[in-house]
């Protein structure tokens, strides 16, 4: 499997400071970030939102799959996840991410979604990195 590549700068403090983030693949592009993108209302990115939108891609991704493995063909995954940071002793760490699924799924019954749903919550190679409190709450949608 090819490995994906990131990276990060920094100039300045942590208050005063601020940073560029980019992606190989071009879709970050010197992206802004700062204290105030993180701990505050600051326009730009942070890496809880970077963590966040990669884990919705990836539970996306791993829903479907679980789906077709049972025979269902999913029109649509639509997934939000949100990324908590919280203070915790010695410093700040993310304690937990919620995962809110939507999908349209033909002929699908809710307790075999549910099944697939929670089977990729633990299958997505994103949730496995975390060390984190994982929640989930999916709708079907017929």
């Amino acid at each position: 499997m090819k490995s994906r590549n990131a990276s990060a700068i920094w100039n300045g403090d942590l208050k005063g400071g601020n940073g560029r983030i980019s992606s190989d693949s071009g879709v970050l592009d010197k992206s802004a970030y700062s204290f105030a993108t993180r701990f505050e209302d600051g326009k730009g990115t942070n890496p809880e939102e970077l963590i966040a939108a990669a884990h919705a891609g990836c539970y996306s991704m791993a829903l479907s799959n679980e789906l077709a493995g049972d025979g269902m063909s999913p029109e649509s995954v639509e997934t939000r996840a949100s990324v908590t940071l919280d203070q915790v002793e010695g410093g700040f760490a993310i304690t937990k991410i919620h995962l809110d699924v939507k999908a349209k799924v033909p002929g699908a019954s809710q307790a075999d979604f549910d099944a697939a749903a929670e089977r990729a919550k633990t299958g997505c190679p994103v949730s496995k990195l975390m060390n984190a409190e994982i929640t989930l709450a999916s709708q079907l949608d017929s």
